[in-house]
């Protein structure tokens, strides 16, 4: 009685609507909705005309003074469908990395959740019967309205037999006959199977076996109720599709069984993912090294929240995270285990469902919005415990979370670049760990100097796993000088390499960090190089389909012979990409079984998961791939492994260069050797002298750390830093570059020592949008960061406030990576 008072005091609601708004509004509570009302839940609600599925973000008694809010118009949940904790984790995200919470929730919610608003038209009883006014098409559609009151527009089409039915509506509602009406479809659907089941009479084994015995037509029939019996003891429930399948019957004669009373078929809910029997088995026993780095992470648990595990490659990082996932199930927790590629899922969830079964549930974006929301239901409610995912799984609303295990925790792929929220996953499980009370374990063979910095200055317990399992050796670097020589795709001593190994029957994986045939060509005559039209970046050649593309904006283009500037006819490939790279090995090892792993070639639901599978199981002898191939991949049979172009990963303009160049090139020869010795790591490089490779070559990250974090106090970046990258967008470059220096120059009073620029990227067009960056160097002190950031609101207030700036695109990213 006393809660039910206190919801009555409650008169308004802050509402969250997935739209990109300054802050939440809020919507007063009509009295007959207040005892359905609660937090967390969806609300119906509107805002200029449009009808929307917000989420009820807090309840209170205090009303705008300005305005009398609307009335929330009806409640769609009975239970929340998001937690406190999760509200709490989106507040945080919002304020930290400066967007709104509406914006957190359009990435959080399946689609389905969000409903979508469809138009419904109303007839309007005050225009009366009389239609001479309205032409054919007009007429129709009122006839329909008259006798129904209501029609959807997809009604409207049925009736006029055309899809385009826009014109007529406008021109009815212009002439009163009807109203427009928004409503909410939800748009999730259930998946239902038919089953079959025996009619209960003949549960009791007698009356079953009197039945039988007096069948004497329809032998079909009788074959197929035996069918059934089979298959209902063997697996319990059973469908009509299996028993179809597995009887070779007709749906005719199973409709006669039904007909005759003797199997019933009803319509059942059913899972669109299937799961495997729950268990728990974890049946192996860890090395010396592994259980002491497992006992040092329970004792750094004991006082710290987040602990580091730094282990070498194939030291068996996974398997203590394995022990680490069955101490928090039997603790009756929930686990989230992230990577940073879908790609990874496809080995891990092997492993992990050998030994926790039907626990365990994978959640990224490559799942349907149907399937989406059945996983998010089963996290709500716990059935699923332990979830494997990409960093949108992090968003998903789990109930009493133990443990988040962010696996390869350096890689760039967990920070969200486009749209907002640009959140950074590894920094987000963090916060969110502590919503829970849970634990945050780090793993990596490269950790980000971030990181590694908080684990030795303390913040962070440090674990580290200095040797391969099983007593293996890291495999031995060569670097192959190819100076003076263009860019060589595969060297003497690499196609020999590839020869011997193939020859003892291993596997050969090779690194190019380009996608395509060839990234750019060039008119030998006047030297034009094809652009794209969009975006001031070179189009890459892509040989399957014979187009020209972008890879900013995928924009493609048909291959010219005749160069537009001179009318030449000669053009020169310039670099390499791994099309070509997949092409040349095919010529120099015909019998060799080549694939290619990039973005091109994985593109459906499971072509990632095919593609590893096939090379696990030894049906492919080269694989030639981008990115995808450095990431924690685990292949017993690799030998030898290549960088074709060690260059292009050395020398870019970012302060990260050299860590990130470590960092894939130690990846990708972690790939090399990992089960047996014997293998090698064979690096094509022109600067054989540049430090990074000799760090490589030692295996030594700690130097490679040493390094670093002495430039990095010297010139001010992270970790001594906080960084904050403003990007301004719009068509025209003048008013993009007086944009972006007027709202400088509103910075500079206060945080003048703090800014560099505001200067053009690199790539300074994209999508016809010219681009300026300002950078915001901050000190690591929490008042001065907020008061920057508020500032900055500010002055994007203040340049939208000029007609000018009015539509240039402000973009904060706070931590860029």
């Amino acid at each position: 009685m006393d809660k039910l008072t206190d919801i009555c005091r409650i008169l308004f609601a802050e509402v969250i609507i997935p739209l990109a708004l300054p802050k939440n509004y809020t919507w007063s509570v009509p009295d007959h909705l207040l005892p359905k009302i609660q937090v967390g839940g969806r609300v119906e609600v509107s805002l200029k005309n449009k009808k929307y599925a917000g989420l009820v973000r807090a309840l209170h008694r205090e009303g705008p003074e300005a305005f009398h809010p609307k009335p929330i118009e009806g409640v769609i949940d009975s239970q929340p469908i998001v937690h406190e904790a999760q509200l709490a984790l989106w507040g945080w995200m919002a304020d930290y990395y400066m967007c709104s919470e509406g914006e957190i929730m359009a990435a959080a919610l399946p689609a389905h959740f969000k409903l979508s608003s469809e138009t419904i038209l109303l007839y309007n009883e005050t225009y009366g019967e009389d239609f001479s006014a309205l032409d054919h098409d007009e007429y129709l559609v009122a006839e329909g309205l008259l006798l129904k009151k209501e029609l959807r527009v997809e009604e409207i089409q049925q009736i006029l037999d055309i899809t385009h039915v826009y014109p007529v509506v406008k021109s009815l509602i212009e002439k009163g006959v009807c109203l427009v009406w928004e409503a909410l479809q939800e748009t999730y659907k259930e998946r239902t199977e038919k089953f079959v089941v025996l009619n209960p009479e003949y549960h009791d084994e007698e009356k079953l076996a009197d039945l039988m015995n007096q069948w004497t037509r329809a032998p079909k029939q009788l074959d197929l109720l035996l069918a059934y019996l089979h298959l209902q003891k063997q697996q319990g429930s059973v469908s009509q599709k299996d028993l179809l399948k597995k009887s070779g019957a007709s749906p005719a004669q199973l409709k006669g069984l039904a007909d005759k009373k003797v199997l019933f078929i009803e319509q059942r809910q059913v899972d669109r993912l299937q799961y495997l029997p729950r268990s728990i088995q974890v049946d192996f026993e860890l090395s010396a090294a592994q259980q002491q780095a497992l006992d040092e992470v329970n004792a750094h648990f004991a006082s710290k929240s987040v602990c580091l595990l730094h282990g070498v490659t194939s030291s068996g990082k996974t398997q203590v995270y394995i022990k680490l996932i069955e101490a928090a199930l039997r603790q009756g927790r929930q686990v989230l285990y992230l990577l940073p590629e879908i790609a990874l899922t496809a080995q891990i969830i092997r492993r992990l469902q050998k030994h926790f079964g039907g626990y365990i549930g994978i959640y990224h974006s490559k799942f349907n919005q149907n399937e989406r929301v059945e996983i998010w239901n089963k996290v709500a409610s716990g059935d699923i415990r332990v979830v494997l995912g990409a960093r949108s799984s992090l968003l998903l609303p789990f109930q009493d979370l133990g443990l988040i295990i962010v696996d390869e925790e350096h890689d760039a792929s967990y920070k969200q670049q486009e749209p907002a929220p640009r959140y950074h996953a590894r920094d987000t499980a963090i916060y969110y760990a502590h919503l829970h009370r849970a634990k945050v374990l780090l793993g990596s063979a490269t950790p980000s100097i971030e990181s590694y910095y908080n684990a030795v200055q303390g913040k962070y317990g440090l674990v580290t796993l200095t040797e391969r399992y099983g007593g293996v050796g890291m495999p031995p670097i060569t670097l192959v000088d190819v100076r003076g020589k263009g860019k060589v795709v595969l060297s003497p001593p690499l196609q020999e390499a590839i020869t011997e190994t193939m020859a003892r029957d291993r596997q050969v994986i090779l690194f190019q960090n380009r996608r395509g045939y060839t990234p750019y060509q060039v008119c030998t005559t006047c030297g034009w190089i094809p652009e794209c039209k969009n975006c001031a970046v070179t189009l890459t050649y892509h040989k399957a389909s014979h187009k020209w593309q972008c890879h900013y904006c995928g924009t493609t283009y048909p291959v010219l012979y005749t160069c537009p500037a001179c009318g030449g006819h000669h053009f020169v490939q310039k670099s390499f990409g791994t099309e070509k790279v997949e092409e040349i090995l095919q010529e120099t090892f015909p019998d060799a079984r080549v694939a290619r792993m990039d973005l091109d070639t994985v593109r459906g639901k499971t072509a990632h998961e095919q593609l590893i599978h096939n090379f696990e199981e030894r049906r492919i002898d080269i694989l030639v791939g981008t990115q995808m191939v450095v990431k924690g991949l685990d292949f017993a049979h690799v030998d030898l492994v290549g960088i074709l172009d060690a260059d292009s990963l050395l020398h870019f303009a970012d302060f990260r260069v050299h860590e990130r160049a470590f960092q894939l090139m130690e990846q990708v020869s972690g790939r090399a050797g990992r089960k047996s010795a014997g293998a090698g790591v064979m690096i094509q490089v022109s600067n054989t002298a540049h430090p990074v490779l000799d760090f490589v070559r030692a295996h030594d990250y700690r130097a490679l750390y040493d390094f670093e974090i002495q430039s990095r106090q010297q010139f001010g970046y992270p970790p001594f830093s906080r960084l904050v990258r403003i990007t301004f967008r719009h068509k025209h470059e003048e008013i993009v570059m007086a944009a972006s220096e007027a709202f400088a120059t509103a910075l500079r009073a206060e945080f003048g020592p703090y800014l560099t620029g505001p200067a053009a990227p690199v790539v300074n067009r994209v999508r016809n949008q010219f681009l300026m960056e300002l950078l915001v160097k901050l000190p690591r002190d929490g008042a001065v960061i907020q008061r920057c950031k508020h500032a900055i609101r500010m002055a994007e207030a203040v340049i939208h406030a000029d007609k000018r700036f009015r539509s240039v695109g402000v973009v904060p990213d706070v931590d860029p990576v």
